[in-house]
């Protein structure tokens, strides 16, 4: 309706602005009472797994690129290899190929740090 409206309107003096400006006010409606409708029958009452979730993120290859500034791209690329390849862990994965130990990958790859810019630091 609103695109119509626009072709139908000649140049600055489009005689059909309010229909745009209705139909506008009528889409936010929408949109607003949907977003009410998501928030009450889906979202309101959802709970994180916190376990779940801090196993997903231990066990995920991609926190080895947080690593790249300290140990290089090819130790890093052969941690993530070796780790999807036998499916362990890239702290086990690093220590038993000798490029770190486990407590420095611990130290390193805390999740909520690595958020924060600038934090691994060579």
């Amino acid at each position: 309706t609103v695109t119509m409206a626009s072709e139908a309107g000649q140049l600055q003096l489009n005689a059909f602005e309010p229909i745009m400006g209705w139909s506008l006010f009528k889409s936010i409606t929408h949109l607003s009472h949907a977003c009410l409708t998501l928030n009450t029958n889906c979202v309101a009452g959802i709970e994180a797994n916190h376990e779940l979730l801090a196993r997903r993120v231990r066990e995920s290859v991609t926190l080895v690129t947080a690593l790249n500034p300290l140990i290089g791209y090819e130790k890093a690329a052969l941690i993530a290899k070796t780790a999807i390849a036998t499916g362990a862990p890239i702290d086990e994965v690093a220590e038993s190929l000798g490029i770190m130990t486990k407590a420095q990958i611990e130290a390193l790859l805390v999740p909520e740090l690595l958020t924060e810019p600038l934090r691994l630091v060579s």
